[in-house]
């Protein structure tokens, strides 16, 4: 058994989290043990009870010990109002991490008369947000490469235009607006918004749960949190949908053949048997997967794969290349693939992101069971059910109006400028009713002189005067596309004139301010220079001022994080070793 020598000041970590909220305007009441109700909305932040005091030799009486791994033990209280449901509590104990995040640097200022144009592939992933939310939760900073901006972002709910017809999926939406962490400079905001299918309009599921029930799943936070949001998905099933099951261990086994929604008690009792033990067979997992979902592929159905895992493949193909390749060309077949991340000390996030990207799919990271039910029930309809396949966003700055730009997140979705009319070049995927939001930050071009010398033999003269024709253009918008189904890409177009800014942050849209607000605390916990003077009050407050009518209370919890964030940061408390 491995063994790790430092652990986190716990007993601190309680207080600053409970100090956070109790200072907290719109905060909950004080914590109350764990065997009270939670919060009632969905991914509300959890109570922490202080640990009863104990002495330092019996701490280790708190670990949970699984195979060669070690992990916090967890709590478990009901959720009010949905009987026969618990939801996990932060882990008490906070340990030594070896959780793996893709290593990306952040997007650096480009100069517009050396690179004119941005392409990224869109995103609609929202498993950085929710790891996030856990790590601050258990007192912890998280490790800077676990905060992707974009998916932060992307994480809530927006109230952007909507597509006029659903002939054309998109509707595109821009707004201008100062930057409140750099004077002078100016936020582009790009957001997409898909059409939304009526529940009646929604087409049959052919499902398959891929479940890794591997040892490192036995914990508290892995399987049995899993089994109780398949149960939520189960019951949601209709007659015309199918699921079935495979697990993967030591090896592979079907635990439930397709199973159609009408027998909802077989699929409940399939999920309640799954136990876990053994190696993790992930690869042999997902060939077994495939094959059953290909068996039984339906053309008038969605037919998907949702792999729920903590990231650990040590059985089999290991190589994240062959996986890539073997999922990558799954892709011709009609299936696609979802991932959820469960788990913290061993969680594979980097492999996770790649094996989504792909195979047109998405991740998310289930922490607690209202996440299960936010991804597995509320959200089933854009999780679900795509509306467009290979979306991928291109902008074309104005050299006359801009002397640079930075694309804030996106580090692992880039794309190449000739990847954009590329139709062989995979994209990321949007579903029934998804928003995808992109933030630029600009220089406007009288400030060029500020970030580099002149050129000797000029300044690109030629580039500015074939731009003096659309000289009230900051930028032009591009947006490719294809219907599920087909091959061939379709087209979004529009131009984002300079004269549509806004003079002041806050005659800016609610939605767009509470964005940036995301993106300014996504930049902080990477530890990203431009946002290093503007502060974590400074973000509290414009995420405050925005959140609108909030019904679900997402935003309520951000400003919470926000805080907890501060507290932590003030503290001088570490993150991940």
């Amino acid at each position: 058994m491995r063994c790790f020598d430092r652990t986190l000041p716990v007993l601190a970590a309680a207080s600053l989290l409970l100090a956070a909220c109790s200072t907290a305007p719109e905060s909950a009441p004080q914590s109350a043990p764990a065997s009270s109700p939670t919060s009632a909305h969905p991914g509300a932040p959890l109570a922490i009870a202080p640990p009863p005091p104990a002495p330092a030799p019996q701490v280790s009486q708190r670990i949970a010990v699984t195979g060669s791994s070690i992990a916090p033990f967890h709590s478990y209280a009901p959720i009010a109002g949905v009987p026969n449901y618990s939801v996990m509590a932060p882990p008490l104990i906070l340990m030594r991490s070896e959780d793996k995040f893709p290593d990306k640097a952040a997007n650096g200022l480009v100069l517009v008369e050396e690179q004119p144009v941005s392409t990224f592939s869109s995103d609609v992933d929202t498993a950085s947000y929710a790891y996030v939310r856990r790590q601050l939760n258990s007192g912890r900073v998280p490790h800077a490469g676990a905060v992707r901006v974009e998916e932060m972002v992307n994480y809530f709910p927006y109230g952007y235009a909507r597509p006029a017809a659903r002939t054309q999926p998109f509707a595109v939406t821009t707004e201008v607006m100062p930057s409140p962490w750099k004077a002078g400079n100016q936020l582009v905001h790009i957001a997409v918004r898909g059409f939304d299918m009526a529940p009646a309009e929604r087409p049959a599921m052919n499902v398959v749960l891929l479940v890794d029930v591997s040892g490192s799943m036995a914990m508290q936070d892995r399987l049995p949190l899993l089994k109780q949001g398949f149960r939520l998905f189960a019951e949601g099933l209709r007659p015309q949908d199918r699921v079935a099951i495979v697990t993967y261990a030591n090896g592979t086994a079907v635990a439930l053949e397709p199973t159609t929604g009408q027998e909802k008690h077989k699929i409940l009792a399939a999920i309640d048997a799954l136990g876990a033990g053994g190696g993790t067979a992930g690869a042999e997992g997902l060939q077994r997967a495939y094959a059953l979902a290909e068996q039984h592929f339906d053309a008038k159905a969605v037919n998907r794969i949702i792999l729920a895992t903590d990231g650990d493949f040590n059985i089999g193909i290991q190589d994240p290349r062959q996986l890539e390749t073997f999922i990558a060309g799954k892709r011709k077949s009609g299936v696609y693939l979802s991932i959820f991340g469960v788990g913290s000390g061993n969680l594979n996030d980097a492999l996770i992101q790649r094996l989504t990207q792909s195979g047109n799919g998405n991740a998310a990271y289930i922490d607690s069971l209202l996440e299960a039910r936010k991804a597995l029930q509320e959200e089933l309809g854009s999780t679900m059910f795509p509306i467009a396949n290979d979306v991928k966003m291109q902008v074309e700055f104005n050299p006359a109006q801009v002397a640079a730009y930075r694309l804030i997140g996106y580090e692992t979705r880039m794309l190449n400028r000739q990847d954009f009319k590329d139709d062989k070049v995979d994209a990321g995927d949007m579903g029934a009713g998804h928003t995808v939001t992109a933030i630029y930050e600009i220089t406007p071009a009288g400030a060029a002189g500020r970030l580099v010398d002149p050129l000797r033999y000029g300044e690109g003269k030629g580039t500015k005067a074939a731009s003096q024709a659309k000289g009230d253009e900051l930028c032009f918008v591009r947006v490719r596309y294809k219907l599920p189904g087909e091959s061939s890409s379709r087209l979004v177009e529009r131009p984002v004139l300079a004269k549509s800014a806004h003079a002041t942050l806050e005659s800016s849209p609610p939605d767009q301010r509470f964005a940036v607000a995301v993106a300014a605390f996504g930049q902080r916990l990477r530890g990203e220079q431009q946002v290093a003077d503007y502060s974590h009050a400074e973000i509290a407050e414009l995420a405050n001022a925005a959140r609108g009518a909030d019904l679900d209370g997402y935003r309520a919890e951000f400003v919470k994080l926000v805080r907890m964030a501060e507290s932590l940061s003030k503290a001088g408390a570490a993150g991940q070793p």
